[in-house]
């Protein structure tokens, strides 16, 4: 390639990259999913808009696997494990059984309604039946929503590709003639637990090793944490297991063990996100093709209506209601149910493979995503007041960062007074710490301040504090049982274990 050429490519990479942070500012104006801006982007960008083109199905499907990867163990990374933890049971359920359903459920009508033969009818109930992470997170994650059903949303889709994965797998290769109903499902099964068993291995002993081993420059503690959670991802793709599966465990694992320099981290993992949502729907786009999408709307309207309004309705229903979850949540659980890249980066197997009906296949998906993630995603914050799922971040949570100081056998341990944290007001004996941890200074208003023992702690103090390694884990609790409780926080049974603790 030409210096030109080369310059060339740059410049439209970065213009495109440009005009799709500024899209997120705009979607979230207009109460629009971004997602919807990034395939309108890779269209305009396409075949009828500026001329590209690009119809590599298969690069698309690797490209594809591996941005979900990234949403996966970003979302992993910033779930807390003991909010999720009480739903884990409920959302493996709907992860597994509920996916069955729906796609029994919305195969049978697709079946009745349309004009396809029942392999197409099965593609199209199991491609469209898996909730997207990337949605799910990106808008979720943006509403106040009470944490135990946004987590249990999220943990639903993170839990349900790897199942949807496989019966997609299965149906489109030449194994369709053979498959039996018990085998699939033993299958399923397999890859589930080598990938759930294998991210939390990989993920705790990368743990072990980041804990004790003082890197040369605080960058490369967010470089070696994604390297560690796509090493889970490789070693149970490996072993035969799920490996979408694996690294979405694998950074709940990370994500609340006791990382050196967290908020680096986040901040690392959270951009590399944004750029995999970016990248695969504008790839998505590309690979769509608007001459086709009208013919395909009528059967992308009974197929979205037969899901949303009937199969994923019932398969909640049916899943939550022995979790004794009241009809409202589940009214809310059902709605924010979201599609997006997963279905149409599935989609794209059917076109890998060859099949007579793929193209419709994909058309119909593209277009379904557009429409009900038009339909849901506005609509969700009125469907949360409605349900009464609305809430708030309980604010007395506190932010704990830690860094090995391998030489001196110490660690370096900080975090901020955030509003509505009771910290604010205690005094640093208050605190009471263990014997040999010191607090060595307090950021208050840009200046550097040296504590004592009555100096009391304010709304947005950083506050740095050395103990030895050994005194980490229990400092951490204590000052989440004083942020939650305030200076009299021994005299409450409140001491629960933070996400920050090693498992």
């Amino acid at each position: 390639m030409e210096p030109a050429e080369l310059n060339l490519v740059v410049l439209s990479g970065a213009g495109v990259l440009l005009v799709a942070v500024v899209a997120v500012r705009i979607s979230s104006r207009l109460g629009l999913p971004s997602l919807l801006l990034y395939l309108g982007l890779g269209l305009l960008i396409g075949e009828a808009g500026l001329g590209l083109q690009f119809e590599n199905a298969d690069l698309t499907q690797v490209l594809g696997t591996l941005a979900l990867a990234v949403i996966l163990a970003e979302g992993g990374f910033t779930t807390d494990w003991a909010v999720i933890r009480p739903v884990a049971p409920l959302a493996g359920v709907l992860a597994t059984v509920g996916v069955a359903i729906s796609v029994a459920v919305t195969s049978g009508l697709v079946y009745l309604v349309l004009d396809v033969d029942l392999r197409t009818a099965i593609l199209l109930g199991a491609v469209a039946s898996s909730t997207d992470a990337a949605a799910v997170f990106a808008v979720l994650r943006s509403l106040p929503v009470r944490s135990r059903l946004r987590s249990t949303v999220e943990a639903e889709s993170g839990f349900n590709d790897p199942p949807v994965i496989i019966l997609v797998t299965v149906v489109a290769s030449d194994a369709w003639e053979d498959a039996s109903g018990i085998g699939l499902l033993g299958e399923i099964a397999v890859q589930l637990v080598l990938g759930v068993l294998l991210g939390a291995l990989v993920a705790w002993l990368g743990l072990r090793v980041l804990a004790r081993v003082a890197l040369p420059a605080s960058g490369l503690y967010p470089i070696a944490t994604v390297a560690i959670a796509f090493l889970a991802f490789a070693v149970a793709g490996v072993a035969g297991g799920s490996a979408l599966m694996a690294i979405y465990v694998a950074g709940v694992v990370l994500g609340n063990g006791a990382l050196p320099h967290r908020g680096s981290t986040a901040g690392f993992a959270e951009g590399l996100a944004w750029l995999a949502q970016i990248g695969l729907f504008i790839m998505l786009g590309l690979l769509a093709s608007p001459g086709r999408l009208w013919e395909a709307l009528p059967y992308a309207l009974v197929v979205g209506g037969a899901l949303t309004l009937v199969a994923r309705p019932v398969s909640v229903a049916l899943c939550a209601t022995p979790f004794k979850m009241p009809w409202r949540e589940q009214a809310f659980v059902s709605w924010a149910g979201l599609r997006g890249a997963v279905p149409i980066v599935l989609a794209t197997i059917p076109l890998s493979a060859g099949l007579p009906a793929a193209e419709r296949i994909f058309d119909v998906v593209f277009l379904l995503v557009v429409i009900f993630t038009l339909v849901q995603g506005p609509s969700l914050p009125w469907v949360a007041r409605a349900t009464g799922a609305a809430g708030q971040e309980n604010p007395r949570d506190v932010v704990i960062e830690s860094a090995p100081l391998d030489d001196l056998g110490a660690t370096l341990v900080q975090f901020t007074v955030a509003p509505g944290s009771r910290l604010a007001g205690v005094e640093i004996a208050e605190l009471r710490l263990t014997p040999r941890a010191a607090v060595s200074m307090v950021l208050r208003d840009g200046a550097v301040h040296t504590p004592s023992a009555s100096t009391s702690l304010r709304v947005g103090d950083h506050v740095l504090v050395v103990a030895p390694r050994e005194d980490r884990r229990a400092i951490e609790r204590r000052l989440r049982s004083v942020s939650a409780s305030g200076r009299l926080a021994g005299w409450y049974a409140t001491e629960t274990r933070g996400r920050n603790e090693g498992s």
